[in-house]
């Protein structure tokens, strides 16, 4: 069994990317994500508590205020011109 310990390579695993890129577009269920790939629906569920949960938390590790308003001022920004 592979471990893997950081979340960002985790992420980076195409796999998991795609079922990033998947639920970044709209809420999805485990049932729906599963039917895009071509193992069960028991694997997907593995893959989205383990490797998920590990990179929403290095992600509010380091997501500040200042990000938040980076964000806000990026999307203003456009938006002008």
């Amino acid at each position: 069994m592979l471990v893997v310990t950081d979340p960002l390579t985790a992420a980076a695993e195409p796999n998991r990317r795609r079922i990033l890129q998947l639920l970044a577009s709209q809420p999805r269920t485990v049932g729906e994500i599963a039917a895009e790939f071509p193992v069960t629906r028991s694997a997907i569920s593995q893959v989205l508590p383990s490797g998920l949960r590990k990179l929403q938390a290095e992600i509010d590790r380091f997501w500040t205020e200042e990000l938040d308003q980076l964000a806000v001022d990026a999307r203003n920004s456009r938006r002008e011109s």
